[in-house]
């Protein structure tokens, strides 16, 4: 009986091609745009993992990573002193604007690395050695500046050499860094040389990088925001902030959500109508299955094996689809897209419920049918 419900499904090529078409639609939009709105909630995290400690003190006021409100560079003692600190190093971040060898300019994201430990450091160098940072005027730019300054026609590599700020930069190193939500690429260099690029103001401390000793972590998270003006994170909590702020303050998951919920209600009507049309012309021969004694839950499991059948396969094509998109655009690093477990889960459970509903339809509309039908 199954195999027959098989058949009868795969025999009508057209009704089967637009089961598959729309389900395969459905699972395509709402895998990508879902992934591609998880890689921009992870462009907000980037300076994060690019500049991994494990506890991060701001300014009390500060809400997420990306909003920098100076701090006097004396709060480095202070935190230093709180009972359960290993050491702690400051931190400059900041946007500034490069001047090129051809005279145009390029906004960068500036990161003064502590200069005795360069604490923060890129985690994987594709040229160029971090400790060379020491000498003059050395500046690790990542792989983000190579493409943007490769798009206008400048070829940098180590030994190059730009302006910040009317100074001279010259490149020691080119590091990977993930790629963050502001698009600009990251300079790291020294602390106290990144002083002296950024333009003059009372205050020019951003963040402080904070290493508790073992089994600290929550306490100093505490203890140092009991200080005046002081807020601490751990590095999970800052992005998990980061991201709830994104979120709440921007139309970006508005926007996404919109798409997604399309692709249901798309999946749903296509799905739901024609599996409805199909159920309806083959109704004749459910009847006849049923006069010959068929009970009513091996029709139930025929229904939902032809439903389950389309919808796994429409779920399988519209999923490797959207992976083939994945792995295309991350080549080119444009858009974001992040493909975790969690969004397959989701998909698949999207199709599970549209195969349920369609499979109801037609089940409600089989169980009506009386048998005499196959005689009309």
């Amino acid at each position: 009986m199954l195999r027959l419900a098989l058949k009868m499904l795969y025999g009508d090529r057209a009704k089967y091609f637009m089961l598959l078409c729309g389900l395969t639609f459905c699972s395509l939009l709402m895998t990508q745009q879902a992934s591609i709105f998880l890689g921009l909630m992870r462009w907000t995290t980037a300076t994060l993992r690019n500049i991994q400690v494990p506890i991060w003190v701001a300014d009390a006021k500060v809400e997420q990573v990306n909003e920098v409100v100076a701090l006097r560079d004396i709060e480095v003692d202070r935190v230093r002193s709180v009972p359960g600190v290993e050491w702690a190093v400051p931190l400059y971040w900041g946007l500034l604007q490069a001047r090129l060898p051809d005279g145009s300019f390029q906004a960068i994201q500036l990161t003064g690395l502590d200069t005795a430990t360069l604490v923060g450091r890129p985690g994987k160098m594709t040229a160029g050695n971090i400790e060379d940072l020491r000498l003059p005027n050395a500046v690790v730019i990542d792989q983000v500046a190579v493409n943007k300054f490769k798009k206008r026609g400048i070829a940098i590599k180590v030994g190059s050499i730009f302006e910040i700020n009317d100074r001279e930069a010259r490149v020691v190193g080119i590091c990977h860094s993930d790629q963050s939500f502001l698009g600009q690429p990251y300079v790291f260099t020294t602390y106290d040389r990144a002083l002296e690029y950024a333009p003059p103001q009372r205050k020019l401390l951003s963040f402080i990088l904070v290493q508790p000793k073992p089994g600290e972590n929550a306490a100093v998270v505490q203890r140092i925001g009991q200080l005046s003006g002081l807020r601490a994170f751990r590095s999970e909590d800052f992005a998990s902030q980061t991201i709830d702020w994104y979120i709440a303050n921007t139309g970006i998951p508005v926007s996404f959500g919109t798409v997604v919920l399309l692709g249901i209600v798309v999946g749903v009507a296509i799905a739901g109508q024609t599996f409805y049309l199909f159920v309806h012309e083959n109704l004749r021969f459910m009847a006849a299955l049923k006069a010959m004694g068929a009970k009513t839950s091996t029709l139930a499991k025929m229904v939902l094996l032809q439903a389950f059948a389309v919808g796994f396969a429409g779920y399988g094509i519209g999923v490797g689809l959207a992976a083939l998109f994945g792995f295309g655009v991350l080549k080119g690093g444009q858009p974001p897209f992040f493909l975790p477990w969690q969004v397959l889960a989701f998909t698949g459970g999207v199709i599970v419920f549209i195969c349920c509903l369609a499979a109801g339809i037609g089940l409600v509309k089989i169980i009506r049918a009386e048998p005499a039908v196959v005689f009309k």
